[in-house]
């Protein structure tokens, strides 16, 4: 194992056996005292890794500091932690959609009042969003449903802010929707009715001025623009003097000058935040009310970028942030006089991410801004700290105002529990290294300290999306795992993660130019390794048994490619594998390495391709499977005897499996779903005949993409909700 630092599995690891899996030599003798209280949850550290594509300072309140992300929610900032803090987190299965934030607001007039706009699509299919309201800062929420779609992890969600308190009459908001126009309410945010009056469908930021009742509303319709109104938003006009372009944000002045930022994508209504090619900053000068051009780098066939984040400083810096200029990269201008001249800070900064090692890796020994920098921010008491996003964490200057002095100007990694990792597969062998986990577009790792960032462990390269990881049961050092473009798009290590090694050949073959996009997908590795089966996504199973050198076709594999198929692997056994056709209602079982499948078990009920399904063996049983649909959980000890329901469990979204409560015993069932009318994540000690709700109202994480507990030791449970990373659960002490 790696640098020595897998000492708790090592010997485990090393003396592993098909006879001694079935025991749990960590577990402890008798279930805890306190098994019945809700968990302590934690998130595992790995480090920001998502998009946080907007923040709010309180204007009149020092030390108040708000982020949103596109699907992993909201947070707060603990100035005296020096760490974030989520606050949506008590969103249950049913609202997980609502983790993706569009938009925020603050009450000026009181601090402890809060406000976002919530949802992640817009398509038909997708649930309609929400706001939701607080009195004490996110502590605590309600919700106001709306009719329509919010696209928090849309098009265009880096503008903003869309969501807007009427400073003169705190009871009045008004939301500028991502399709459907504007929307006001008069009651405080407790619901919202279409205004009567829309400058468009698709707008991108409303904004009141300080004083005044000017109304400024950005538009995406047709080529995009800038509208006013002077009457609180009961009528609009197109701003004359700006471009035809979308606005993505705004900033008024200490002298009642109106700064605006603008970009442009081809052929798109809002701006995708990887595609701006063109874009703009404007002025209007608070004593001529006379717009100008102030951009500090024109844009043009040569240079195709554009702008997005715009804030002032209290001490009148001007900070504007370009988006999307790949070369020479994104930065962050200022200026100190009113836009006339600007600074680039890129050349003159330091960024320190040592304390996460996976950021330090991607940025390869330079020093680089970030993408897609969506918001700028200026603490309103601090001129010193300046907060930014990127497509992958937060960064915080800690001396602004050291800009043109010579000196550098400081930033740090500033994601302290910002977990907003897109995990897609994740598991904790029975040797090696405690924890693994596949992560969309940062690689992911292998831990075996939870307590701290994976360093060793890192899946490299460290910018691309890991689709699948899986180990040998019965030779837990053995890893496998799917990348979307690394070579042959699969690695293998034989020594727990610490070094990896590409397939020689690949059964994937990535798209062609005019193919619809269809990924690497998923692999299962045999519990002694000798076998790999990889089933790329829309095509059939194909098996290895010389580590990736040749790869031959699964016989009998499902036909229907639509739906993705996880292949599992018996880690008992060496050799079998499992499969759910979950639009036929079957499961598949192969006892020849993957060479061919035959039915086992039929007539299960269907599952729709947006339905969560899982099946599921513990790690120290053989033949033993479990199936989660939405309509319950069903149970097979034997693979070739009949599934039974689960009496109690009225849907099941995923399970997993952990060491006994008694030495010998079954090992502990982990459960996300619905038991006896209750959502919840459970634990039963009794092979599921009864269940522990493990925790409260306020710990529900949204939708939960995996549950697993740890195979040697009792009680610990591992999830990942949607766009919230790994948690960690442990009993209450």
């Amino acid at each position: 194992m790696f640098s020595g630092s897998f000492s708790r599995r090592t010997a485990l690891g090393t003396a592993l056996s098909g006879a001694c899996l079935a025991l749990a030599p960590h577990a402890r003798a008798k279930a805890l005292a306190a098994g019945s209280k809700p968990y302590d949850w934690r998130s595992v550290p790995y480090g920001g890794t998502g998009y946080v594509d907007g923040f709010l300072y309180h204007p009149r309140q020092k030390d108040l500091l708000y982020a949103r992300t596109d699907i992993g929610g909201m947070y707060r900032y603990d100035y005296g932690a020096r760490r974030w803090i989520p606050l949506l987190d008590h969103l249950g299965h049913d609202d997980g959609h609502l983790m993706g934030v569009l938009s925020m607001a603050i009450d000026p007039t009181d601090p402890d009042k809060l406000y976002a706009a919530c949802g992640l699509y817009l398509q038909d299919w997708a649930a309609p969003g929400a706001i939701l309201r607080s009195s004490d800062r996110g502590a605590t929420w309600r919700k106001a449903a709306l009719p329509i779609k919010v696209g928090g992890n849309a098009d265009g969600r880096g503008a903003g802010d869309r969501l807007m308190v009427d400073p003169a009459q705190p009871m009045v908001l008004f939301y500028g929707s991502n399709q459907d126009g504007l929307w006001k309410s008069v009651n405080g945010g407790e619901s919202f009715a279409r205004a009567p009056a829309s400058p468009g469908t698709a707008l991108t930021l409303v904004l009141f001025a300080p004083a005044g009742s000017e109304m400024i509303v950005g538009s995406a319709d047709g080529k995009g623009g800038l509208f006013a109104s002077a009457d609180r938003g009961g009528s609009f006009q197109r701003v004359a003097g700006t471009p035809d372009q979308v606005p993505q944000h705004a900033v008024y002045g200490s002298d009642g000058s109106l700064y605006v930022t603008f970009a442009q994508a081809e052929g798109q209504a809002v701006v995708n935040p990887s595609f701006a090619v063109r874009g703009s900053v404007w002025k209007r000068d608070g004593k001529s009310g006379k717009w100008r051009d102030i951009s500090p780098l024109r844009t043009g066939p040569d240079a195709a970028f554009g702008y997005s984040g715009i804030d002032i400083g209290p001490d009148g810096t001007i900070a504007v942030s370009t988006l999307d200029r790949w070369w020479p990269g994104d930065d962050i201008f200022i200026s100190s006089d009113g836009g006339a001249r600007w600074s680039g800070l890129g050349q003159q900064s330091r960024h320190d991410a040592s304390k996460y090692p996976w950021m330090a890796d991607s940025l390869k020994g330079e020093d680089r801004m970030g993408h897609w920098m969506s918001d700028v921010r200026i603490n309103p008491f601090n001129a010193d700290e300046l907060t930014y996003g990127t497509g992958g964490g937060v960064w915080t200057s800690r001396n602004l105002t050291a800009a043109g002095s010579g000196q550098p100007v400081l930033f740090d990694f500033n994601v302290e529990n910002l977990e907003e990792g897109a995990v897609i597969q994740m598991a904790s062998p029975t040797g090696g290294a405690t924890l693994l986990a596949a992560f969309g577009d940062i690689g992911g790792g292998a831990w075996d300290d939870i307590t701290k960032t994976p360093d060793a462990g890192l899946f490299h390269p460290t910018t691309e999306t890991n689709f699948s990881i899986d180990y040998a049961g019965l030779r837990p050092g053995f890893l496998a795992r799917t990348v979307n473009s690394s070579g042959t798009h699969g690695f293998y290590s034989e020594d727990g993660g610490g070094s990896w090694t590409l397939f020689p050949s690949s059964p994937y073959k990535p798209p062609g130019k005019n193919e619809a996009w269809r990924g690497p997908g998923q692999i299962a590795v045999s519990a002694k390794g000798g076998f790999l089966l990889w089933v790329p996504e829309k095509e059939g199973a194909h098996v290895s048994s010389d580590k990736g050198r040749t790869w031959m076709p699964s016989a009998n594999w499902p036909g229907n490619r639509d739906q993705p198929l996880r292949p599992l692997a018996d880690k008992t056994v060496e050799g079998v594998f499992y499969v759910h056709d979950r639009a036929g209602g079957i499961i598949l079982c192969s006892v020849d390495g993957g060479a061919t499948f035959k039915p086992i078990a039929t007539g299960l009920p269907v599952v729709q391709g947006w339905e969560q399904a899982q099946l599921a063996i513990p790690q120290s049983r053989m033949r033993d499977l479990w199936l989660a649909l939405p309509s319950g959980l069903i149970h097979s000890r034997d693979a070739g005897s009949p599934f039974a329901p689960v009496k109690g469990v009225d849907a099941a979204w995923a399970v997993g499996f952990g060491a006994p409560a008694v030495k010998d015993g079954y090992p502990t069932v982990f459960l996300a779903g619905r038991v006896r009318g209750q959502e919840g994540f459970w634990r039963s000690d009794d092979e599921a005949r009864t269940w522990v709700r493990i925790n409260d109202d306020a710990h529900r994480f949204g939708t939960l993409q995996a549950i697993t507990g740890d195979p040697l030791e009792y009680g610990i449970v591992y999830i990942a909700p949607h766009g919230r990373g790994v948690m960690v659960g442990r009993p209450a002490v």
